[in-house]
């Protein structure tokens, strides 16, 4: 990690590149992937999972009796840590269902929009070197509140070709109807398109490597829904004098442990907060477990020193972060002038962690810059909201001569006359 001084805008635009990928050798790997599920179905999931994961899959579904008899597998200390976490998530999502709303917009004219929840939704939970349960818990607690009426879910095998007990456990008490050992792009297209065991959803979501994010965005661009482009974790801390740099160096090193992609920047205005926060972030980094992955993504990770408060807020806007921790003295003010952020964490004793598991607040969000046109996961995702409307005679003949004048300008007669022969006919029914 290194350590960056009053840069120029040129400099910031370096230190804060993403991490870029092959996209054209990306793209046509996973072209293939999905082309093959799509002709060959369960077979292809199946040769693939063996290519890519190293297990020989018999049955692609989970039996219910697997799902059942996972809480036997788990400490009751983690049990109830999931159950407070599901009841946190399932408390803020709850208040999010968007309600119906009728109005009159004109004498006559009534128009109503009714959110109505999709009916199939599919999960995608990464595998790879952790169990991510707590994705279980943000993706399947919103589908179960809104009402859809097939949750799936997709996660690759462990190397025994099982499925980590804590994930089966998750699925149950969040709501699960068929979960699937299936991983990767593969999982994506046989969610897309369905194949004999996977059916086909009606908007997928969840997070994962940069073949499940190219896989979202190939078939999104064929017309199939999903939640938001997601890639490598990423996390922005502001920080002044007031902050702890052992804090700040522990939330650092939570997302360098994501893995070797995810990017880690501290911006701030005090020198010894850099300083002090470099030393610990080198001192904490010996501890982990996950040590290599870390050094990996810390060997792009960078602490700016900025001038002054404002310079923090403008550079936090225009890198629009994933996450965005804010550690400093009036927290809540700078928190006001945050416009592109994915989720916000403030003050010193608000570690990204809880907003990941417990708080109650979505950790699906956007990255890669996204958040200036997405955000992060909530319930009107999974609604569809349906427009209607309702004009009476008296209705039609208020805005019907407008209707007519605004068709006529875009010279579409036809539009017009679906309103002058309805108003010729009332005119009639009124004479007679």
């Amino acid at each position: 990690m290194k350590i960056v001084e009053y840069p120029n805008q040129i400099e910031l635009q370096k230190v804060l590149e993403r991490p870029a990928f092959e996209v054209n050798n990306l793209e046509k790997t996973v072209q293939n992937i999905i082309k093959r599920v799509k002709t060959e179905g369960d077979q292809a999931l199946k040769e693939l999972c063996r290519q890519f994961d190293k297990v020989e899959i018999e049955s692609l579904k989970v039996s219910s009796e697997t799902i059942n008899d996972s809480e036997q597998f788990i400490s009751n200390e983690l049990k109830r840590a999931m159950q407070l976490a599901a009841e946190n998530i399932a408390k803020f999502h709850k208040a999010q269902i968007p309600k119906e709303i009728t109005i009159e917009t004109t004498k006559g004219v009534t128009c109503r929009q009714k959110p109505v929840p999709i009916q199939k939704a599919g999960l995608y939970i990464p595998g790879g070197s952790a169990p991510l349960i707590s994705t279980v818990l943000m993706l399947a607690i919103p589908a179960r509140l809104a009402g859809c009426k097939e949750i799936v879910l997709c996660t690759p095998p462990t190397k025994d070709g099982s499925i980590n007990p804590a994930i089966l456990y998750a699925a149950e008490i969040s709501g699960v109807t068929e979960l699937f050992a299936c991983g990767g792009a593969q999982a994506i297209a046989a969610m897309a398109y369905g194949t004999e065991s996977i059916p086909k959803v009606d908007k997928i979501f969840g997070p994962g490597n940069q073949y499940v994010t190219m896989a979202k965005q190939i078939i999104a661009s064929q017309g199939i829904a999903i939640d938001m482009p997601a890639g490598p974790s990423e996390v922005m801390i502001l920080a002044d004098e007031t902050a702890n740099p052992e804090y700040i160096a522990a939330d650092l090193l939570s997302q360098a442990e994501h893995g070797p992609d995810s990017q880690v920047i501290l911006v701030t205005n005090s020198n010894n907060i850099a300083n002090r926060t470099f030393f610990f972030v080198n001192n904490q980094l010996e501890t982990l477990p996950r040590k290599d992955i870390a050094e990996q993504s810390l060997k792009s990770g960078v602490i700016l020193i900025v001038k002054n408060e404002q310079e923090m807020i403008k550079i936090s806007n225009q890198y629009a972060p994933e996450h965005l921790i804010i550690s400093t003295q009036n927290s809540d003010s700078v928190a006001e002038q945050v416009t592109q952020a994915g989720s916000v964490f403030l003050g010193n004793y608000t570690p990204e962690s809880l907003g990941d598991y417990a708080s109650g607040t979505n950790h699906t969000l956007p990255t890669n810059g996204f958040a200036r046109s997405y955000s992060g996961l909530n319930m009107d995702a999974f609604f569809n909201k349906i427009t209607f409307q309702r004009a009476t005679k008296r209705g039609l003949e208020i805005i019907g001569p407008e209707v007519e004048q605004i068709a006529d300008a875009e010279q579409l007669t036809a539009h017009k006359n679906a309103v002058s022969i309805r108003l010729k006919n009332i005119k009639n029914e009124d004479y007679n």
